[in-house]
């Protein structure tokens, strides 16, 4: 096992100065070191000197790039661990770097200390096997789809996870907000992993009614239950070979998710009304916006269930935590709907910017997607205005500091948001809840318009005066 007065580093990188500081900086750490401008010129010192026990490697480089010196360094050298280096940290690059065989990712700029602690890291653990042969280009599924965005330290993080998890066959559970993109790392996981040849398959099970979720995802066949005419392939089924997102787990009624975790743990299942058991290989990413450790003690989750989604936890972080990224993602965001709209692209002036960066987006990243749509069909400048922004951000219901906005037609937009905020608290007899409140409000409304006159009320509201009135109780006696 080499230590720090005997190991050596190689650092392969054409920039002169990272080269350099680099270097210098695991000399002083007490490495033997010697730097390389060109993937051709440490392949051609292989054939003459004795393998290194380190090797940093940069990614875009004249000649070879660093992905494919990391591919011919594996080929003839297994065990030699590569850290690979790049300014250009996304899930794709990174992936690729993991999928390869590297041993870490380092995004650049970097500190120093941090770089050598890695070389560190790195020298002691040898790898007992072989990495993962990279796939054909040809075997990476997903090109052209939407693609994570954003070069701030959480989002760094988030593509070195899950470059490296893509490679792995375990569960992972994705949490995040609203809008955050779940479905996004959902994608780049089954994207870049052994299984990107085969199906990705999504299903919102909040978006299903619970009656028809298990036909949903374990199919059902003809004659099942009322209306089932023909057999029909779930969601499982479809996923075989691939990888199954299920958005909103926390939203699973729980006799379905016994269900769910008999698949997970023996990979088999019978169609609703069917007697065939089915065999599928899938690979189960779940998300939720909700604290599943909650519902779990509420008893509204299993923890059987949860311990087996949650072999590994992503958390995706908001866009107010990001806010650096907001101009990149307000930039592509820009540029796709001016290709969708077919009209000519439209740039952000520097107020517009801040504007953006100063809202709070409690929608995230779908929130600023949505105003960027708007701006782009809306705008009347090349050049986006901070004017434009603004009253982008009041047309989608919100003031530009992010609280609700004036806008009538929006208002199912707040009940949604209070509805889903009182069931995240746990609340019970919520439609009678929301019902009471709804009446109050149309009472109120109407009330005040008719200068309190029950009979002018009842009629705008189209209810009888005896209903008003009962609504309202006998604390009210006002008008006629």
């Amino acid at each position: 096992m080499p230590d720090p007065t005997t190991a050596t580093v190689w650092v392969v990188d054409d920039d002169r100065s990272v080269r350099f500081v680099l270097t210098t900086a695991l000399r002083e750490a007490g490495y033997t070191v010697e730097g390389f401008e060109h993937a051709a010129a440490a392949l051609a010192a292989l054939e003459t000197r004795p393998v290194p026990d380190l090797l940093f490697t940069d990614v875009r480089m004249p000649g070879d790039n660093g992905l494919a010196l990391l591919e011919k360094l594996k080929a003839a050298h297994p065990q030699l661990p590569v850290i690979v280096m790049s300014a250009y940290t996304d899930v794709a690059s990174t992936a690729g770097a993991f999928r390869g065989g590297a041993h870490e990712f380092l995004s650049k700029p970097f500190d120093l200390d941090d770089a050598v602690e890695l070389a560190r890291r790195a020298l002691p653990e040898p790898l007992v096997e072989d990495p993962p042969a990279a796939p054909p280009p040809a075997a990476v599924a997903g090109q052209g789809a939407p693609q994570l965005i954003g070069d701030t330290p959480a989002m760094r993080a988030l593509f070195r996870a899950i470059g490296k998890l893509a490679q792995a066959p375990l569960s992972v559970l994705i949490n995040g907000e609203t809008g955050t993109g779940k479905e996004l790392v959902a994608n780049a996981l089954h994207r870049e992993s052994p299984r990107a040849k085969g199906p990705f398959v999504a299903l919102n099970t909040a978006a299903i009614p619970a009656e028809l979720l298990e036909s949903e995802l374990f199919g059902h066949e003809a004659g099942a239950f009322t209306g089932a005419h023909k057999r029909h392939i779930g969601r499982f089924e479809q996923a075989d070979g691939g990888t199954l997102f299920l958005d909103e787990i926390g939203d699973m009624p729980l006799p379905l998710q016994t269900r769910l975790l008999r698949v997970l743990a023996e990979g088999e299942f019978f169609r609703v009304g069917g007697r065939e058991l089915i065999h599928v290989d899938v690979r189960v990413v779940a998300a939720t916006h909700q604290d599943l450790e909650t519902l779990v003690e509420q008893g509204r989750f299993r923890a059987d269930l949860l311990h087996r989604l949650d072999m590994v936890r992503l958390l995706l972080p908001p866009l107010r935590e990001r806010l650096a990224d907001v101009p990149q993602l307000a930039e592509t965001f820009l540029a796709n709907a001016a290709r969708r709209l077919d009209m000519p692209p439209k740039r952000l002036s520097a107020p517009a910017v801040q504007v953006l960066r100063e809202h709070a987006w409690p929608g995230n990243v779908r929130e600023l997607e949505n105003v960027c749509w708007r701006l782009a069909a809306l705008a009347v400048a090349d050049t986006v205005s901070a004017e434009d922004v603004r009253a982008a951000l009041a047309r989608g219901g919100r003031s530009p500091r992010g609280g609700p906005a004036l806008s009538p037609e929006h208002w199912d937009r707040a009940l949604e948001a209070w509805a889903r905020q009182r069931l995240a608290e746990g609340a019970m007899g919520l439609h009678a809840e929301a019902r009471e409140r709804l009446d109050t409000v149309l009472l109120e409304a109407a009330l005040a318009f008719t200068d309190g006159h029950r009979a002018d009320a009842a009629a705008r509201l189209g209810l009888g005066r005896n209903t008003v009135t009962r609504k309202l109780g006998p604390g009210r006696r006002r008008g006629s």
